[in-house]
């Protein structure tokens, strides 16, 4: 068994931060103002894409570990 490929894993990855990406700045939007922050949407898409990024490296950091870890127990 040869697992997930890295670049379907880091296709996955891509797709699925894509998708948050939207729901979290749509919930930025919502929920900033509800704690006193006011921020325009260059700032929430600005801090959006930071959180992406680092959402991104996370998700594939843990894909690859999990599948190694499956091939290791095949």
């Amino acid at each position: 068994m040869s697992g997930q490929s890295r670049r379907a894993s880091l296709a996955e990855a891509g797709v699925n931060i894509a998708i948050g990406y939207v729901v979290a700045i749509a919930a930025q939007c919502l929920i900033f103002p509800l704690f006193g922050i006011h921020v325009g949407l260059a700032e929430n898409l600005g801090i959006g894409a930071a959180f992406t990024v680092v959402s991104l490296v996370r998700s594939y950091v843990l894909r690859r570990l999990f599948n190694w870890l499956q091939v290791q127990r095949a």
